[in-house]
């Protein structure tokens, strides 16, 4: 869930999942529907389906029991080096290090390089008894990315509180390379055109080549390519979205209609019992000033 994610907008959505489904046993009895409206509202779905479907092999193949081999733990669905070596450690204090942005920068300043000139395994398996000279590999998992977030920061490093600040290289040199900046936003222009009854309904079909919402219920989108748009569509406004590394600019259209295309099905703007993505809500939102 922190994925991408920050921890005051998790903590209600892990108290919640946490008090509902108790044991890997009864959260792999749900299906993918229950767990995305559960999740509905943190966004990154894939997140949601990878756990369901993680949890679902974790009790039909290792006996609701975490692989102790970073090999047998990446065959989880989504799981990678970084939330594999996470889960090491974390679970079964292997002496590992999980490196994610922050644990990547504490690094390349320490050294004063780059991150992308760091073998990141290398140099973890040729200091391994500088780093793990105590046996609380957990915690130091966990401190070096809270040390990133909170001391090492991206911006203004808080070095004069730094622990390590008498051996980084960064803060004694006068040739201080900078970690990699964070990549700007890609811009992206979309027409969005909302079929409409006059039940309250909104057409919403899942054939979308959305790629960032793939296979999810949208109404008709359309990259904006040029100005024209057929007059039967009317203006209803403009407005931004963010998902992911994209800045959505998007024209909302809409039409009263009883006919929609075959791929589509009429959903009630006032139905919360399905899962509607927030992207999806928003649209509801601008929509319902029309009723």
């Amino acid at each position: 869930m922190l994925q991408q994610t920050q921890v005051k907008t998790v903590i209600p959505y892990f108290n919640k999942f946490t008090n509902k489904y108790k044991t890997l046993e009864s959260l792999s009895k749900i299906n993918e529907n229950q767990i995305l409206k559960l999740w509905e509202g943190l966004g990154y779905y894939r997140r949601a389906k990878n756990l369901l479907a993680s949890v679902k092999l974790l009790v039909k193949v290792y006996n609701s029991k975490l692989p102790d081999t970073l090999q047998e733990i990446k065959k989880l669905p989504g799981v990678g080096d970084y939330t594999g070596n996470a889960l090491l450690g974390f679970i079964h204090n292997y002496p590992t290090i999980a490196i994610d942005g922050n644990v990547k920068r504490v690094f390349a300043r320490y050294l004063n390089k780059k991150d992308t000139k760091i073998n990141f395994e290398k140099l973890i398996s040729s200091n391994k008894k500088n780093l793990f000279i105590t046996n609380r590999n957990s915690d130091l998992i966990e401190a070096l990315m809270e040390f990133g977030a909170l001391i090492c920061k991206p911006k203004d490093p808080k070095c004069s509180q730094c622990c390590l600040n008498k051996s980084c290289r960064y803060l004694k040199s006068s040739n201080k390379i900078e970690t990699n900046k964070k990549k700007k936003l890609k811009v992206m222009n979309y027409n969005i055109f909302c079929y409409l009854s006059k039940k309250k309904q909104i057409a919403l079909t899942t054939k979308n080549e959305i790629k960032f919402l793939k296979n999810f219920n949208l109404p008709l989108i359309k990259e904006m390519k040029n100005n024209s748009v057929n007059k039967d569509w009317k203006f209803l406004k403009n407005y931004k979205n963010s998902i992911s590394n994209l800045s959505l600019n998007i024209n909302l259209y809409y039409k009263f209609s009883k006919k929609i295309p075959k791929s589509y099905n009429w959903y009630s703007l006032n139905n919360n019992k399905e899962f509607i993505p927030s992207f999806t809500k928003r649209i509801f939102n601008q929509v319902s000033s029309l009723f």
